[in-house]
């Protein structure tokens, strides 16, 4: 009974797969039907595309203040140090004012013609002379005491005086050294205020920090600026990169120096080649994509910052490569013959074709599947 039900199933299969067969040659004569060809291929990450100029920053002023007014206009182009605003502040210009005439003071009192050092020097002066005279007193009574002529007071007194006028000549030296030193100090002190305070004073002047254009002013005539906001905009006005946003699934198979074919909304009709230059390890958690850059190996015309087209970055190339249309694989490995259904090994592919490495060969003709 069981060989009986066995020879049974294997007949049905059998009659199966020849109806199968017949209905699926009937039917291949309508089906669209190709050869593989063998030519160069090549494999690409896709990559949305945004034309920047090179070292583009946003220029910040390091102080609040109001602006005065813009010191050139957008698109203007400037050199390293020239200044792009002005910022007011009363306070800072007050304190600024102050410190220079700090500054006077301290200097003509250390300097000047009526000076304290002056003033001391001419009493050091008299006291000199008073010290000679009473010095040449003493030793005239001096003189006269040895030799028994004259008082024991008269003799007291010129010491007395001689030593007072000795003592006042030091004190008045001392005072000397002591006020030149406190003068020299007061005016160094007020030269470094009067720095800081004229260095703040600059500081209200926004300068570029390349040579470059201006590529965007955002403030007016009259506005609150803040160290937060950013002021104007400022990049390289000749060169200029291309920042490409590359998925999280692809940034493995990106390395530097890959080749990229870049086509831009502006130049629809035109491939540009360029080279990756540099990849960023930060995912963007909004987008879910890494940032990449490239330089143009062949530069449009005219360039604009925000420009926008895209990319394809070339991770693989192969030449003499078997291919055929990619609406030509069923379930990603297998193609529809003549013969049936056979699988095959895939290599290269990009987003219209497939490489073939095992499974059928030049001469094989498939069968597009509906």
């Amino acid at each position: 009974m069981i060989t009986i039900i066995l020879c049974f199933i294997k007949f049905y299969m059998k009659a199966l797969y020849i109806v199968l067969s017949l209905l699926f040659i009937s039917c291949g004569g309508k089906q669209e039907k190709t050869v593989p060809t063998v030519k160069k291929l090549s494999e690409s990450v896709y990559a949305s595309v945004t034309i920047q100029p090179d070292s583009l920053y946003e220029a910040h002023a390091v102080v609040n203040g109001i602006l005065e007014r813009n010191l050139v206009d957008e698109g203007a182009l400037v050199n390293k140090n020239t200044p792009l605003m002005h910022i007011t502040n009363s306070t800072s210009a007050l304190t600024s004012e102050n410190a220079l005439l700090s500054l006077q003071l301290s200097t003509n009192n250390y300097q000047g013609s009526s000076n304290l050092l002056k003033e001391i020097k001419e009493d050091i002066e008299t006291a000199e002379l008073t010290l000679k005279n009473d010095s040449v007193n003493f030793k005239r009574q001096e003189n006269l005491w040895s030799q028994n002529i004259g008082s024991k007071i008269e003799y007291d007194t010129k010491k007395l005086a001689y030593q007072r006028t000795k003592n006042q000549l030091k004190v008045l030296y001392n005072k000397f050294y002591r006020t030149k030193k406190e003068l020299e100090t007061q005016a160094k002190q007020a030269q470094n205020t009067y720095k800081s305070s004229k260095i703040n004073t600059d500081e209200y002047t926004v300068t570029s920090k390349i040579n470059g254009k201006v590529y965007a002013l955002y403030k007016n005539t009259g506005e609150i600026v803040t160290t937060m906001e950013p002021l104007a905009s400022v990049g390289s006005a000749t060169d200029f990169i291309i920042e490409m946003l590359v998925d999280e699934v692809d940034i493995v198979k990106i390395e530097k120096g890959q080749k990229a074919l870049i086509t831009l909304d502006a130049y629809s009709s035109e491939v540009f080649e360029a080279r990756i230059t540099k990849i960023y390890p930060q995912k963007d958690s909004r987008s879910q994509t890494f940032k990449i850059e490239a330089l143009f190996i062949t530069t449009p015309k005219k360039l604009y910052p925000g420009l926008s087209g895209e990319g394809n970055i070339i991770i693989a190339e192969k030449n003499n490569a078997l291919i055929i249309p990619k609406e030509y694989l069923l379930n990603g490995n297998s193609v529809i013959t003549n013969n049936g259904v056979v699988q095959v090994v895939t290599g290269l592919q990009n987003l219209n074709e497939v490489e073939i490495l095992k499974g059928i060969g030049a001469e094989t003709e498939i069968i597009k599947p509906e």
